[in-house]
């Protein structure tokens, strides 16, 4: 049977299918603010068929920035950029639009990958970052100031006024970015948080800053858009988050409203990763036995029959295709023509459909 393609509620966004597109760096922004790059590469991918398209990490502050050429949230004039692309989108596709709000923390300040570099920037062009702790991400990388009160009263207003503007552009679902060792990943993780206050220690300690800012985030934000958070299932590490303990973060979550989590792994330190296909959903699995809101798992996940099978055998509810989409813009309607199910594509594209291509009758001399 086929479920891929059957339609969920996350909230009360109703999507059309089980396909997301997640959040992907472009690492195309100037001073933060939206380019022509993205009203193309969003306007290209919003026409997939995916039932839900997440845009990439957005920073709340310039500090948080992971590049100096992320998106951010933090003026009025990225807001009004990133509006004009939802709004082209909208006007010919049904894709449901979220993005995704991050704060980089300790990692922030890399370089960007158009400069053919990589790990932080030099002293020149680097700024000062932030962390649950004095503990840099590797011996190469600065080290963060560990945050005081006020930075954390500061870091949740930030993510409070960014999800404001998120609503105002049009966005009807928002992602807080609680995975790959950005900051709020960081202080859940024991291997970046090493604090003795009320921040550090045991779990209930290390997830009270996360669960802050979510609890900001949605109190702040109409009802009826989608707020969810991306969020580590293990670091693969020894001595990091264990999915134990990713599971009590979820269940916090969905007690605090969140309508949804988007399960991941990795990236508080390098670890040894089982890279394969769907190799991030036996700790999305355990997740999704332990909430009732919808699941989203991600792992390299590029065959249709093996997303319709995850979803249909109730490991998660919904399947993340990243770098599938990036290589093959409609991967959904290749996917729907193996599964044997319909989709609906723009009436410009309608003869690029093999399942409902009929050439017109004047061209029947060449069939012979």
């Amino acid at each position: 049977m086929t479920h891929l393609f059957d339609p969920i509620s996350v909230g009360s966004l109703k999507l059309s299918n089980r396909i997301v597109i997640p959040p992907m760096c472009q690492y195309s922004a100037t001073d933060g603010v939206a380019t022509e790059w993205h009203r193309i590469h969003v306007g290209s991918l919003a026409l997939s068929g995916a039932g839900l398209f997440i845009m990439e990490a957005t920073a709340v502050a310039p500090e948080g920035r992971i590049t100096p050429d992320c998106l951010g949230l933090w003026r009025d004039d990225q807001a009004e950029a990133l509006a004009a692309v939802v709004s082209a989108v909208k006007a010919y596709s049904n894709i449901r639009l979220g993005i995704q709000l991050s704060h980089a923390g300790r990692k922030a300040g890399s370089h960007s990958p158009r400069t053919g570099k990589s790990g932080p920037l030099g002293t020149d062009d680097a700024w000062a970052t932030i962390g649950p702790s004095a503990v840099p991400v590797s011996p190469r990388w600065p080290t963060p100031a560990p945050m005081t009160e006020e930075d954390m009263d500061r870091v949740v207003a930030q993510h409070v006024a960014a999800a404001t503007r998120a609503v105002r552009a049009g966005f009807e679902l928002i992602e807080l970015h609680g995975a790959h060792g950005y900051l709020l990943s960081s202080f859940l993780s024991p291997l970046a948080n090493r604090r003795s206050d009320a921040y550090g220690g045991g779990y209930d300690a290390r997830a009270r800053f996360p669960l802050r800012v979510f609890e900001a985030v949605r109190s702040a934000v109409p009802r009826d858009v989608a707020v969810g958070v991306r969020l580590n299932g293990t670091d693969w590490a020894d001595g990091g988050i264990t999915p134990e303990e990713a599971c009590l973060f979820a269940r916090d979550l969905e007690a605090r409203g969140a309508d949804y989590v988007h399960i991941s792994a990795g990236g508080n330190v390098r670890g040894d990763i089982p890279l394969g296909p769907g190799y991030q959903i036996p700790p999305a699995e355990l997740i999704r036995s332990h909430v009732s809101i919808p699941v989203i798992g991600v792992g390299l996940i590029n065959d249709p029959h093996l997303a319709n099978d995850l979803v249909g055998r109730g490991s998660v509810d919904l399947v993340g295709i990243g770098r599938g989409h990036l290589h093959h813009p409609h991967w959904a309607w290749d996917a729907a023509e193996a599964l044997g199910q319909t989709i609906a594509v723009p009436y410009q594209y309608s003869r690029a459909r093999l399942s409902t291509f009929e050439p017109p009758k004047s061209w029947s001399h060449l069939a012979r």
